[in-house]
């Protein structure tokens, strides 16, 4: 079990206060890293208040990563806080539901700012880090959407792709570099972007008749495979996109 030991692990989780993030943010500070939690707003501390419950550290940045500046600041403030970044996951993300043909440039925009170019540039710079000590694991989180098409959100399924495809790109640079990049693609879960899905009777009950496992995917479901993925159990694994997801993709 010393595998999954992230005891002296310092991880920095982006969105990481609520929802999926919550999710992670706990799990890795159950298997023992200390947890800097990025957040648009720090009105929720619930999660901070957990982590402190276990005897871990940590230390909260209220950013919006859309923001010109925003990457740069958050990191610096991280390395500030705990010397060292030894895990990234970039989970904060959004999501706009409208049909293609009435998608508008603004929601675009957003969704690829944040869900793409903010994991990017937090990558960038965290890597940088990570390759001055030696080592590091960045987790993305993609989406189902990241290998199909999806419903009325175009904007999501295109940033969902590259982020797929992001994540092959800096393993292939920087595996050699003792840093292992992966992602995780959620299926349907319990979180707030799915609640108007949830609520609609007709299109839960498709959902949950496609899922094998035949109900929705909760935060604690991401737990044992981010822990997996930000401990040395994982070292010679880079660039892999895992699906924790019911069994969708496999209907």
């Amino acid at each position: 079990m010393n595998f999954f030991d992230l005891s002296g692990k310092v991880a920095l989780v982006t969105g990481g206060a609520v929802g999926l993030g919550g999710g992670i943010s706990l799990g890795l500070a159950k298997a023992g890293a200390d947890i800097i939690i990025v957040t648009s707003n720090d009105r929720n501390r619930e999660t901070q208040q957990q982590i402190e419950s276990m005897g871990r550290k940590t230390h909260t940045i209220v950013a919006n990563l859309m923001e010109e500046g925003a990457v740069e600041k958050v990191v610096k403030e991280a390395i500030a806080a705990f010397g060292k970044i030894d895990i990234l996951v970039n989970n904060a993300g959004i999501i706009r539901r409208t049909p293609a043909a009435d998608h508008s440039a603004q929601d675009w925009h957003d969704v690829i700012n944040l869900n793409l170019h903010a994991a990017f540039f937090l990558s960038q710079q965290v890597g940088r880090h990570m390759i001055e000590q030696g080592s590091g694991k960045i987790i993305n989180i993609a989406s189902m959407l990241s290998f199909q098409g999806g419903i009325n959100v175009p904007g999501y399924t295109a940033s969902k792709h590259a982020i797929a495809g992001v994540t092959k790109a800096l393993a292939n640079e920087w595996a050699s570099k003792n840093i292992q990049v992966n992602a995780i693609a959620p299926g349907y879960m319990e979180t707030d972007n799915t609640a108007a899905l949830r609520a609609d009777k007709t299109r839960n009950e498709q959902i949950l008749v496609r899922i094998p496992a035949g109900r929705w995917g909760t935060p604690e479901d991401l737990q044992g495979p981010v822990i997996f993925l930000a401990s040395r159990a994982s070292d010679y694994m880079s660039g892999e996109v895992i699906c924790v997801d019911g069994g969708w993709m496999t209907r």
